[in-house]
C-alpha cells in the first residue's frame, strides 16, 4: 500500500511538471502572438492615400452639399460646386468667397475632389509600379468632411467613396449602429474589400486610420444623446457639459471637443488617475460600451467575413491621436487585434509633448501597446541636417541626436518605425525643405506671411534626394506621403492636401497667392518623371539589399569642418556604406575599412568601381550628394 501510495505521488508530480511545461510553452507561444513586431512591417515602403484628394474615378458619387452638413464650415453657398481636379489651389472658385467667415484655408475645408476608392483601383498599377509594399489610407469611414476624422459612424466606408452614395445612406439607416448583428455591407464597403484584395494580390499590405479618442458631431451615438439626453445609453461614451433641456426652445446640449473647443470633434469620455496629467496616461476609456463597439468595428474590417481566418481584411491600424487615449485601453486593444491577426500592425501617432518644441518619447508607448510610431522626431533631425534647417544640426550633433532618439526602443521596433517626411499634417517634403524654420511651426501663409509657396528651387532638390538616400538606407520603414514621387509640393495642412498630379489631367499654372495682392513665381503643374524614378531606383534597392532592412547601424564619419557623414549597414552577408557631403564644395574624404576590399556605387545608372587600401577607402564627393557603396567581395 505504501509503495503504491508513493508511485501515485510520483505520477501526479510528472504530470504536473508536464501540464506546467505544457503552460509555459503556451504563454510564451501567447506572448509571443501579441508582442512580435510583424516581419512584414520591418521591410515595408509604406505609401499613404489621402482617399479624397488621390484620384476621381466615378463622378458619379462626388459629394453633395448634403453629405457634407455638419462639416466645417457648417453651411454653403447656394452655388457651392465640386472643384476641377486641375484648379490653381490658391484660386477663389466661384463660391469660395460667399463664405463670409475665415480666411482662404478655412474657407477651402469647403472644397471637395471627388476622390474615391475606384480611383484607387484605377491606379493600383501605378502603386505597384512605384515598387512600394505597404498603403496605409487616411480615415475612410463614412464622414462629412474631406479629412473624415470626424466620423458619422466607424461601421462604414464613407458613401462617396463607393458606387452608391444613397443606396449605402438606406443601408445605414436600416441598422441598429450599437448591435452588430444588424449590420451589412455597404457598396462602398464592397468596394473597400475589393481595394484589399486587389492590392493583397500584389503583395502590398494595407491599413487602415481610425481615430478611438473622438467622433464628429454627426456621429450616430452623439445624436442619441442629444435626443435622450441623460436617458441615452450612450451618454457616458462623452464628457457631456450640459444636456438640452426640450423645455426652452435653445439648444443646450454641450460637450467636450477636441483640443478643447472644437465643436466638430467632440472627445470619448477618459477615466485616467488623479494627477496623472502628463502623457503618456493610465486609465482607460470610462464606458465598456464604447470599448465593444470600438472593439467590433476592429474585428470587422480585420476578418470581414467572420471565419477565423484573416486574410480577406486589412493589416492593422494606424490610430489616430494615441497618446491622448489611456494606455490601459490600448494593452486591451493590443490583446483583441493580434487574437483576430497575430501579424496585425499597430502604428500609433505620438507627437507632441510640448508645443513647438518638444516631441514625446514614444519608447512608452511601444511593445505593449504598439509595433512602431509615425517617427517625426527622426524627421527633424534628418531635416535639421539635409535642410540645414531649424534646429540646424552637424554630423556629430546628428549622430547624438540619432542615438539619443533610439534610447530604450528594441531593435525590432526600430526597424518599424514608420519614418515620415511629409504628411497629411506636415508642409510636404519639398517644401519644408525649401523653408528653413522650425519644421511645422508658422509653416503656411496663413502664418508666415514669407513662406515660399512656389515650386522649391534646385537646391532643394539636391537636399531632398540627400534625405531620400538616408530615408532609404537608414532603420525604419521608409514612407512616402501621396504625390512626393513626382514633386508636389505644399505648405502645412490644408496646403499638403493637394489633388495628386497624373499625368493625364491637365492643371492650370499655379500663380495665384494666398494672398491675393501679393506676386509669386508661376509654375507648371506636371508629374516629375525622373523624381519617381528615383524613387523606384531606391525602392528596388532596399528590397534587394536586406541590409538596409535587418543589418546593424554603425556611424564611421561625423566630420563637422567638411559637413560629411557616414555610416555602415552590416550583416553576415553584407555591408553597404552611405556617405552625405552636406557641404556646397567638394569634398575628399577616407572611409575607414577594416579590410582591403572591393565596393560597387548603388542605384546610380552608372555603376563605379572603388577599391580600399590599407589606409581605407578615397572618395571624392561634389557638393550636396550622397555616396552608396556596397561591398562585393565579402
Amino acid at each position: 500500500m505504501q509503495n503504491f501510495s508513493s508511485f501515485l505521488i510520483v505520477a501526479f508530480l510528472l504530470l504536473f511538471v508536464k501540464c506546467g511545461h505544457n503552460v509555459t510553452k503556451n504563454d510564451d507561444s501567447q506572448q509571443t502572438r501579441i508582442y512580435s513586431v510583424p516581419v512584414w512591417a520591418r521591410n515595408a515602403v509604406w505609401y499613404q492615400i489621402f482617399p479624397e484628394r488621390f484620384r476621381n474615378g466615378d463622378p458619379s458619387n462626388d459629394p453633395t452639399t448634403r453629405d457634407m452638413e455638419g462639416s466645417y464650415p457648417g453651411t454653403y453657398p447656394l452655388n457651392w460646386s465640386i472643384t476641377p481636379w486641375g484648379h490653381d489651389w490658391y484660386a477663389h472658385e466661384p463660391w469660395l468667397d460667399q463664405i463670409k467667415t475665415g480666411n482662404f484655408h478655412s474657407k477651402i475645408q469647403a472644397r471637395r475632389y471627388g476622390g474615391d476608392l475606384q480611383g484607387v483601383l484605377d491606379k493600383i498599377d501605378y502603386l505597384d509600379s512605384l515598387g512600394i509594399t505597404a498603403v496605409y489610407f487616411n480615415p475612410l469611414n463614412d464622414s462629412p468632411s474631406l479629412h473624415k476624422y470626424d466620423a458619422r459612424t466607424y461601421i462604414h466606408i464613407d458613401r462617396n467613396f463607393g458606387p452608391d452614395p444613397a443606396g449605402d445612406i438606406e443601408i445605414m439607416k436600416s441598422e441598429i449602429p450599437a448591435n452588430p448583428s444588424t449590420w451589412k455591407w455597404t457598396s462602398a464597403d464592397t468596394l473597400f474589400l475589393k481595394v484589399i484584395n486587389e492590392l493583397h494580390n500584389r503583395g502590398i499590405k494595407v491599413i487602415m486610420d481610425y481615430s478611438w479618442n473622438h467622433t464628429g458631431k454627426e456621429f450616430w451615438a452623439l445624436k442619441n444623446v442629444n435626443e435622450k439626453g441623460a436617458s441615452s445609453e450612450f451618454a457616458d461614451w462623452y464628457n457631456i457639459i450640459s444636456f438640452d433641456d426640450p423645455k426652452t426652445p435653445s439648444d443646450e446640449f454641450r460637450y467636450e471637443g477636441w483640443g478643447g473647443g472644437n465643436i466638430y470633434m467632440p472627445v470619448f469620455r477618459k477615466d485616467i488617475p488623479p494627477g496623472d496629467t502628463i502623457m503618456p496616461f493610465e486609465g482607460n476609456f470610462h464606458s465598456p460600451s464604447l470599448k465593444k463597439h470600438i472593439f467590433d468595428v476592429t474585428r470587422r474590417w480585420l476578418d470581414p467575413d467572420g471565419n477565423g481566418e484573416p486574410s480577406d481584411g486589412v493589416d492593422g491600424f494606424r490610430l489616430d491621436v494615441a497618446a491622448e487615449i489611456p494606455m490601459g485601453f490600448w494593452r486591451e486593444y493590443r490583446k483583441f487585434v493580434r487574437d483576430i491577426n497575430p501579424d496585425a500592425y499597430l502604428v500609433g501617432e505620438i507627437w507632441w509633448l510640448k508645443w513647438p518644441h518638444e516631441m514625446l518619447n514614444p519608447a512608452p508607448f511601444i511593445g505593449e501597446q504598439f509595433d512602431a510610431t509615425m517617427n517625426y522626431r527622426w524627421f527633424r533631425i534628418a531635416r535639421g541636417f539635409f535642410a540645414q534647417a531649424e534646429p540646424i544640426l552637424t554630423p556629430t550633433e546628428f549622430v547624438r541626436s540619432i542615438n539619443e532618439i533610439s534610447k530604450g526602443i528594441p531593435e525590432a521596433n526600430l526597424q518599424a518605425m514608420m519614418n515620415v517626411g511629409g504628411t497629411h499634417d506636415s508642409p510636404r517634403l519639398s517644401t519644408s525643405f525649401y523653408n528653413k524654420t522650425l519644421d511645422k511651426y508658422r509653416a503656411k501663409p496663413s502664418e508666415n506671411p514669407e513662406y515660399k509657396i512656389n515650386k522649391p528651387d534646385s537646391v532643394t532638390l539636391l537636399e531632398q534626394k540627400m534625405f531620400l538616400v538616408h530615408q532609404f538606407t537608414f532603420i525604419g520603414a521608409p514612407h512616402i506621403w501621396y504625390g512626393e514621387e513626382i514633386g508636389m509640393w505644399g505648405a502645412d495642412d490644408p496646403d499638403c492636401r493637394k489633388p495628386m498630379v497624373w499625368n493625364d489631367i491637365i492643371y492650370e499654372d499655379e500663380k495665384a497667392h494666398f494672398y491675393p495682392n501679393k506676386s509669386r513665381p508661376i509654375n507648371k503643374v506636371r508629374p516629375d518623371t525622373s523624381l519617381f524614378a528615383f524613387y523606384s531606383r531606391l525602392i528596388k534597392m532596399r528590397r534587394e539589399n536586406p541590409v538596409l532592412i535587418n543589418g546593424s547601424l554603425e556611424f564611421i564619419i561625423a566630420d563637422d569642418n567638411k559637413m560629411i557623414l557616414g555610416y555602415k549597414r552590416s550583416d553576415k552577408n553584407g555591408e553597404i556604406i552611405v556617405l552625405f557631403n552636406r557641404s556646397e564644395q567638394e569634398q575628399s574624404v577616407i572611409v575607414p575599412v577594416k579590410s582591403k576590399s572591393n565596393y560597387q556605387t548603388l542605384i546610380d545608372y552608372k555603376t563605379e568601381e572603388y577599391q580600399s587600401n590599407k589606409k581605407g577607402l578615397l572618395v571624392i564627393l561634389k557638393p550636396l550628394s550622397y555616396l552608396i557603396l556596397k561591398k562585393s567581395n565579402i
